[in-house]
């Protein structure tokens, strides 16, 4: 069985947060490179951010999020700047599954959103090279 195979433009994607920990990177001080300018004066230290209380829209349901990622979600990602045509196509992938919780998405789904050809995002995200833990869902 091979260990890696080629994703299409219909393959899932997501940040795996798994990968963080093996290359010893710490996850939670680059979202601090991914916050807007008012989100930074407001968790100048990662450690400030604790685990706050989300309540999902459509289900209700209460759930503990880490607080640099809500900020990221419920701030950043609402500004213009967060995500436009100057923001390199990793980045933009990367901050696409910040806004959306982490919730996986094809490069034809990433294509519709960041409005970039479905093709040059499985090229960049979809080859051997991992980008900031961005790679294909694991199927079970």
């Amino acid at each position: 069985m091979p260990s890696w195979t080629k994703p299409t433009v219909d393959t899932k994607f997501h940040i795996d947060l798994g990968w963080w920990t093996e290359k010893g990177r710490n996850f939670r001080v680059y979202l601090l490179s991914h916050l807007c300018p008012d989100c930074r004066i407001q968790f100048q230290n990662y450690r400030e951010a604790e685990g706050i209380d989300w309540v999902d829209e459509n289900t209700a349901e209460v759930t503990q999020v880490d607080g640099l990622w809500h900020s990221l979600r419920a701030c950043c990602s609402l500004k213009p700047e967060y995500i436009n045509d100057q923001t390199p196509l990793t980045t933009a992938v990367f901050r696409t599954f910040l806004a959306n919780g982490n919730e996986p998405l094809s490069a034809a789904q990433l294509a519709h959103l960041l409005r970039r050809p479905a093709e040059t995002l499985l090229r960049t995200i979809g080859g051997l090279n991992v980008y900031d833990g961005i790679k294909p869902v694991k199927e079970s």
